[in-house]
């Protein structure tokens, strides 16, 4: 593959929604870093797990998938709680590939339940993988984005849901964490802005109805509710095709987003051939915008006050 073809870091790639979009980028010509915890001998997989929602898909196996069918990737084991792995993983991404364009964030950790239910120990945990992993790996990412500036626009796609009051119901820690990323979309994009990078987007992705993943495998969930994880993956390459102004600081719906694209047929994306996915998002979301949204007042930057003490 040629030595130009844009490079993608998938984070949570070893099964589920994150192996389908690395497998799909692909397909489409990235150069794929497949990052996660979960490794294994890809060797003695023949050919390849057959559910690949379960543990026994990992990075080395989704990297081989993708080298068979003719595509080039790369099995990079990462903890997204610790920033130290982060930056070595990226750091190793550059070495290899010499350009970083698009980032995917994937990882999460679940813990749906009351606030007197969610011990401590959840919350933490659901606190490191979700916003705090995410800022890592924006953080470690960003200086290599900005470099194909003239290249190519640089791309953060962040998966976290719209910011809405219902979605915290009975989640309520989990919700914090993902509303914490979708705050970073929104605010990351202000600085993008601010800052004249005209070639840098960061988008968040979630689905409209529920998806075939390693988080829907419970014997409770009906299967002719759910999506393929294909529709997620289209949303991603479309929302990268599409112009920086018209994607960079949303909180999008992939089934809402491939509508604005000229998609008008889903039933391609159906788990169960005549099935019907039922829609778990509103049809309508709040703006977060105020008629005071241009008056900043007097706007402190800390960096700024910080080096006139030093």
């Amino acid at each position: 593959m040629a030595s130009q073809s844009p490079v993608a870091i998938v984070v949570g790639a070893s099964r589920g929604i994150g192996r389908q979009v690395a497998i799909d980028l692909a397909k489409n010509g990235y150069r794929v870093v497949v990052a996660a915890k979960t490794t294994s001998d890809a060797s003695k997989c023949t050919p390849f797990p057959p559910n690949p929602n379960s543990q026994q898909s990992t990075i080395n196996t989704v990297a081989r998938e993708i080298v068979e069918a003719g595509g080039e990737a790369l099995a990079l084991q990462v903890d997204t709680r610790s920033f130290e792995n982060t930056e070595d993983m990226v750091k190793k991404t550059v070495e290899q590939y010499k350009r970083l364009d698009l980032l995917v964030y994937n990882s999460g950790a679940i813990w749906w339940a009351s606030v007197e239910d969610t011990p401590m120990k959840r919350f933490r945990l659901m606190q490191q993988v979700n916003p705090e992993g995410l800022y890592g790996f924006v953080q470690a990412c960003l200086p290599h984005l900005y470099k194909n500036g003239g290249k190519g626009k640089g791309h953060i796609v962040v998966i976290s849901p719209p910011i809405y009051s219902r979605f915290l119901r009975g989640k309520t820690a989990y919700a914090m964490g993902k509303f914490g990323m979708s705050a970073l979309t929104i605010g990351l994009a202000m600085d993008f802005e601010r800052q004249g990078r005209s070639d840098m987007a960061i988008t968040s992705l979630w689905p409209a109805a529920a998806i075939d993943s390693a988080a829907t495998q419970d014997a409770d969930t009906r299967r002719a509710e759910l999506r393929k994880p294909t529709i997620f993956s289209d949303a991603i390459l479309a929302i990268v095709k599409a112009p920086v102004a018209e994607v960079s600081g949303r909180c999008v719906l992939d089934e809402d987003f491939l509508r604005e694209q000229g998609v008008s047929d889903f039933s391609k994306y159906n788990l169960v051939p005549g099935g019907t996915p039922r829609r778990i998002m509103p049809a309508e979301l709040p703006s977060l915008s105020v008629k005071e949204q241009d008056d900043e007042g007097h706007r402190v930057d800390s960096t700024l006050r910080r080096a006139t003490k030093l």
